[in-house]
């Protein structure tokens, strides 16, 4: 009788368990069957969902939902805690597995080069937010002395850290914030957020729900100036041929003639504006240096020779996310991802034998977490079709055992799906005794604890 075909993905984050899910609905799932192990470098599944989205964004979180319905599949296994190749490398996977999906993500900060970016009070987006969100691997505390903050980027990472930047700690406690991000953002003494992007209300990367999330806060007043609001011809196309974009610039422009408001904190949408240098004394942030920029009819700007210093003790840059080479792996350095055919790892012109990759890894970090399932379900007819063609090579040992023999035999603690509903009971009971929904567990300890690994 043929076995399972055996599949190991590394990253247990949206990309990866909708990997699982298509591999659950494709033919081989019914004929010979598939048995499917997902490794997680945290001790909790779920990736950006719970370490990269802000959470006052509850309704992204209920994505989550459908995400349980697939990992409570018998035919696939959680191992979290589990270190991409220091606990499993390459060659331990393909003896254990007949492929392999990566679907690691992007976690780190792109850079921008610009003078004085790495002045003591410049910040990566990326690290706010995971510190924000509990992130057991970042530290405890976060500086925010700054009363004034620049926040360096115009798409719905940006809006995230300038509105967690510009509410009050009370604000955000009844969400699932920890007691150490509470304490850090009641402290918090910003009341001025200025928010930069160097080309226009059509060219705005947000989503125009987020943007609108922005002006619901008591304690919010969104102010955008009259001078930003310009459309050329590319412009007048782009808000044409996209709805999104459109919805964006009409709420800027009703935003832009409206009188101010007396909400205590000033959050400013500044467009045609580019940074060009991060002014600092004694080392520290004390200023931004912008120079504007006008339209040059293709919906892109050109610079004006005109520059502007704000008064500014932080930046933080939200220029988009980057992944992380992955050893063993080909690696596209310009682009931060795999180099792929419809995910099919390439290397030499050659498919790597029974290698695959979905999500950020993959195309890079853009769109939205739903686009991650088209992803998935390209990638996983392709292994599926090399599958039934002959073409993956076989594992060596693809008993269910034989891995969870390897970890045992070298000492790696990690947990288990049955582990995240122990650790998502502990969370919930933490927060009931704060008559609160959840309060995140942060040290990675407490989360192993907590999961009985």
């Amino acid at each position: 009788m043929p076995r399972p075909l055996r599949v190991a993905i590394v990253g247990a984050g949206p990309a990866g368990i909708y990997a699982a899910d298509a591999l659950m609905k494709s033919d081989v799932a019914a004929d010979p069957g598939v048995s499917i192990d997902l490794f997680e470098r945290m001790p909790a599944p779920f990736g950006l969902i719970r370490y990269g989205v802000a959470p006052d964004h509850p309704r992204i979180k209920g994505i989550i939902t459908a995400l349980h319905q697939v990992l409570d599949k018998p035919q696939i296994r959680l191992f979290g805690n589990i270190d991409y190749p220091g606990d499993l490398n390459l060659d331990d996977l393909r003896q254990f597995y007949d492929a392999v999906i990566f679907s690691t993500g992007a976690s780190a900060d792109r850079e921008l080069n610009i003078p004085g970016i790495e002045l003591e009070g410049s910040y990566g987006a990326a690290d706010f937010v995971s510190w924000f969100d509990g992130h057991p691997d970042v530290p405890r505390t976060w500086p925010l002395e700054a009363e004034k903050v620049a926040v360096l980027g115009v798409g719905n990472v940006a809006l995230d850290v300038a509105r967690i930047l510009a509410k009050t700690g009370d604000e955000l406690l009844p969400t699932e914030i920890p007691a150490n991000v509470y304490e850090g953002l009641a402290a918090n003494k910003a009341l001025e957020v200025h928010v930069f992007g160097r080309r226009g209300p059509a060219q705005a990367k947000f989503s125009p729900m987020e943007l609108r999330e922005l002006d619901h806060s008591p304690n919010i007043e969104v102010i955008v100036n009259p001078e930003d609001i310009d459309y050329d011809e590319g412009s007048i196309t782009t808000r044409r041929s996209n709805k999104q974009a459109d919805m964006v610039a009409s709420t800027l422009e009703n935003w832009a003639i409206r009188d101010v408001g007396d909400r205590p904190h000033k959050l400013f949408l500044h467009f045609f504006e580019s940074p060009t240098e991060v002014l600092g004394e004694d080392g520290r942030v004390v200023g931004l240096r912008t120079e504007r920029t006008e339209l040059d009819g293709t919906g892109n700007v050109k610079g004006t020779g005109r520059f502007t210093d704000w008064d500014i003790q932080s930046v933080y840059r939200a220029v988009g996310y980057l992944s992380s080479e992955l050893p063993k792996l080909p690696w596209d350095e310009e682009t931060g991802t795999v180099p792929h055919e419809a995910g099919r790892v390439v290397e030499n012109g050659e498919h790597l034998t029974s290698t695959y990759v979905t999500g950020w890894i993959k195309r890079g970090p853009v769109g939205l977490i739903g686009h991650t399932k088209g992803d998935a379900n390209e990638t996983v007819a392709n292994l599926i079709a090399d599958f039934q063609a002959g073409r993956l090579a076989a594992a060596a040992a693809p008993g269910e055992d034989a891995v969870t023999e390897f970890l045992a035999a070298a000492g790696v603690r990690y947990t288990t799906w049955d582990g995240w509903y122990r650790l998502d009971a502990a969370e919930k009971a933490l927060g009931e005794a704060q008559g609160r929904e959840r309060v995140k567990i942060v040290p990675r300890e407490g989360m192993l604890d907590a999961s009985g690994a």
